[in-house]
């Protein structure tokens, strides 16, 4: 299994959506479950700013390889296996570019 393993800028931000099934009921009563047993995956905001065109270009080869999945430990050191649907990458200056990434965790691959 492919792993990523460039180092991405402190600012990563952490979202998570818990997946859940609902069912409402006529007198305002709900009942929820958790939907299946992976129902938290963590997604990950990730950017690399000013980094050489050679790296960036790397890393975008990498995401285009692996889009159905790669191995990563996510920056709170916990691994699990990831996705990477959409990037953006930015020229900067002469030689340098940033990126900016998602990476969505993905069960059962």
């Amino acid at each position: 299994m492919a792993t990523f393993t460039w180092t991405h800028d402190w600012d990563a931000t952490l979202s998570e959506e818990p997946r859940q099934n609902r069912a409402e009921f006529g007198d305002g009563y709900s009942q929820v479950t958790a939907a299946g047993f992976n129902n938290n995956p963590r997604s990950w905001a990730l950017t690399f700013n000013n980094r050489t065109e050679a790296e960036i270009n790397a890393i975008v080869a990498f995401l285009r390889a692996h889009h159905d999945g790669f191995d990563w430990v996510d920056p709170d050191g916990i691994p699990g296996r990831f996705e990477c649907r959409n990037w953006n990458s930015v020229r900067q200056k002469a030689l340098l570019k940033s990126l900016s990434a998602t990476f969505e965790e993905v069960f059962g691959r």
